[in-house]
């Protein structure tokens, strides 16, 4: 993963752990069930986020890796591969 990549992602999931952490709370305060779902919502969402980031990340350097190298098998494997992972993350 690309160092800057890296740094972002990790920061963005650092900050969704406190989400989860605040949901938590949220839970064993008995709050409101829709402000619960709310936030679990904004936990998705940024989730989503990290995704697309390493999914860019991935398009970019390692497919694009595979293209550059000329090997019709590696670029065949990485396509399987990305369209694979592509499909599981729209279930």
């Amino acid at each position: 993963m690309n160092p800057a990549t890296k740094t972002s992602v990790a920061a963005r999931l650092k900050r969704i752990e406190g989400q989860v952490r605040g949901v938590l709370r949220m839970v064993e305060e008995d709050r409101y069930c829709v402000d619960v779902l709310t936030q679990i919502d904004a936990i998705r969402a940024a989730l989503h986020k990290v995704e697309e980031q390493v999914l860019h990340d991935h398009v970019s350097h390692c497919v694009a890796g595979a293209f550059a190298s000329g090997d019709p098998v590696e670029q065949r494997h990485k396509v399987d591969e990305l369209v694979a992972t592509i499909g599981r993350m729209t279930r």
